[in-house]
């Protein structure tokens, strides 16, 4: 049976998790450390495939270990160890005391007096957080998920037109012990998901092909996200046969300006491209480049940007009940916050680390740092980050119903956006054609393009909470060596005017 809901893992907790951080901890103070911070944990991660309804492949897999990360002489350093002893723990924290020593010297030959410091941040001793979920998806045979997913696949294969179906779930667990010299101490668990299933269907006469997938987001919950009703699986299992079909009958859209109306099963991926990542102030500052690039909302304009129409209020928040980058704390020891990034259309807020917040004069963190193994260096990541819906807005049927010529999209596809985070294009799983307030029947070869402060100051119209949906992705990368995150976003239904609309099948030259 399932374990019951909430419960720390007792194969985590029976781990020498004190004893390892006072020795560390320890040794780092007497080596003259300014701050330390210990941190230890387990990442187990799962995933099973299938290939119409047939077991494909799975993995299983656990990465435990532990790390220590220590300010000395101005100066970062880092170390990390899977020997669980305190003689072991004690000497990664001399070697990250001697990183730190070494990069003092490397920084000063460079030329530079920039000093390392981190913002104040209360203590938290003894604190325990457990993310909200009921079944714990490890404590699921492997039977009964390869069995829903191969009887959902079915369910696809079963229907005209459909060649093959792919289904895939991934399961994550994880649990980080932290300490730090301040006197901060947290023991966290979270769970997440991410179940699909895509339909493919091939003309054999033509040899034309096209895919769809589930839209139901990645979560923070565990496997009662596939069980207990509160997402509609049997609802969108039978219509996306029939989706796909108007798909391949569908004709191509016309190139040209638009009113768009986007789907929040697609607007969450623009939402973090085009702001959550471009409101990471590290990147901002520049001190993030290599890997996509950094910011055209950079620091000077905080305050002013105007970001998008007033009707356009984004919050980060590592608060929000089944978010995947919902924590109790941060890997800094930073407690988890809610706090506003664009407020009426203007940009007033960027997310934070303890460096970051202590370097620009911001005062406190909000809590985004973030390492995704224990051999990873926490770095600044992404919060949830979300549009907000109009307190009294309208359905989505009805932001439709106000539109004459335009287009309405739905799910995530492809993207792509430039390195300031400033001119992008995105696709998505079905585009609608409107007509005088009516859907038309579906449209191919769509994808929508803008500049990022062009495309939000075109957002007219919101809808209300019951269009909010929180979507997200699991797969978030950042960072030299290169990490991955889990992150949320929740947006409304929202109406776009005059965007232009491009044949993607015009611009790559086929005929």
């Amino acid at each position: 049976m399932p374990a019951a809901p909430h419960a720390l893992d007792e194969t985590f907790t029976v781990l020498p998790l004190r004893a390892l951080a006072d020795a560390a901890l320890a040794r780092a103070r007497a080596l003259g450390a300014e701050h330390a911070g210990f941190r230890l944990e387990r990442v187990r991660s799962a995933t099973w495939r299938l290939r119409d309804a047939r077991l494909s492949g799975s993995s299983d897999s656990t990465d435990l270990g532990y790390a220590v990360r220590v300010v000395h002489g101005g100066a970062w350093g880092f170390a990390s160890g899977v020997d669980l002893t305190m003689d072991a723990a004690a000497r990664v924290a001399s070697q990250a005391v001697a990183m730190a020593k070494l990069s003092a010297k490397v920084t000063a030959a460079a030329g530079s007096r920039e000093r390392v410091e981190l913002a104040d941040e209360p203590a938290y001793p003894d604190r325990t957080w457990i993310s909200s979920y009921e079944v714990d998806p490890f404590a699921v045979p492997d039977a009964e998920k390869t069995g829903l997913l191969a009887e959902w696949s079915g369910r696809l294969l079963a229907a005209p037109g459909v060649t093959h179906a792919d289904a895939s779930v991934l399961t994550v667990q994880e649990n980080k012990f932290y300490a730090d010299s301040a006197g901060t101490c947290t023991t966290q668990q979270r769970v997440r998901l991410h179940p699909q299933l895509t339909a493919v269907a091939v003309d054999q006469a033509t040899g034309d092909f096209d895919a769809m997938r589930t839209l139901a987001p990645p979560v923070g919950r565990g496997w009662e996200y596939l069980t207990d009703g509160r997402y509609d699986w049997d609802g969108e299992l039978a219509a996306l046969p029939e989706q796909l079909a108007e798909k391949m009958r569908a004709p191509t859209v016309e190139a040209g300006a638009y009113d768009l109306v986007a789907d929040p099963s697609n607007l969450w991926l623009t939402i973090h491209e085009s702001v959550g990542h471009a409101t990471e102030l590290d990147r901002a500052l520049g001190y993030e480049a290599a890997y996509a690039g950094t910011s055209f909302a950079t620091f000077d304009q905080l305050g002013k940007l105007a970001y998008g129409s007033e009707l356009m209020n984004v919050t980060g928040d590592r608060t929000a009940e089944h978010g995947l980058a919902t924590v109790g704390y941060d890997d800094e020891g930073v407690a988890a916050q809610s706090w506003d990034l664009i407020r009426d259309g203007t940009l007033v807020g960027y997310q934070l680390d303890r460096r970051i917040a202590r370097l620009t004069g911001l005062g406190r963190s909000n809590g985004c740092a973030y390492a995704d193994s224990p051999g990873h260096v926490p770095v600044q990541r992404m919060a949830n980050v979300s549009l907000e819906p109009a307190p009294d807005g309208p359905s989505t049927e009805q932001l439709i119903a106000g539109v004459e010529r335009g287009i309405y999209v739905v799910g995530d596809r492809s993207w792509s956006i430039d390195m300031q985070r400033y001119n992008f294009q995105f696709t998505q799983q079905r585009a609608y054609a409107i007509r005088n307030g009516r859907l038309r029947g579906q449209l191919r070869d769509v994808a929508y393009q803008g500049s990022t402060t062009g495309f939000w100051g075109s957002l007219e119209g919101l809808g209300g909470p019951q269009t909010y949906v929180l979507g997200g992705a699991v797969n978030c990368g950042k960072g030299q060596p290169g990490q991955i995150a889990a992150v949320s976003h929740g947006c409304p239904s929202a109406v776009f005017r005059n965007v232009n609309i491009l044949n993607t099948t015009a611009e790559s030259g086929r005929s």
